[in-house]
């Protein structure tokens, strides 16, 4: 399984999300979405990506990929909920 965590600089949500992982001992590759290669990366998760009303990304963003599946959590209670979900 793999850990893809997408978010901005000095983002009080992207924080929150971080701790949470490192709490719960996750390993996650964290791409910053100002440079380009966070932007190129993001990209390949489009189709799954949950936007806002004006359809924007909702950053923070956490894909969970496994083989050819994709999941995606955007917050810290999203997180504990998908961590329940899995038993």
């Amino acid at each position: 399984m793999e850990y893809l965590l997408f978010t901005f600089p000095n983002c009080p949500n992207c924080e929150k999300l971080k701790e949470v992982l490192a709490e719960e001992s996750f390993e996650v590759e964290e791409f910053n979405l100002t440079v380009k290669e966070g932007i190129k990366k993001i990209r390949e998760f489009l189709p799954v990506v949950k936007r806002d009303k004006k359809g924007g990304i909702i950053i923070p963003t956490l894909v969970i990929r496994e083989e050819n599946r994709a999941e995606v959590v955007n917050s810290p209670e999203e997180f504990q909920d998908w961590l329940k979900s899995r038993g």
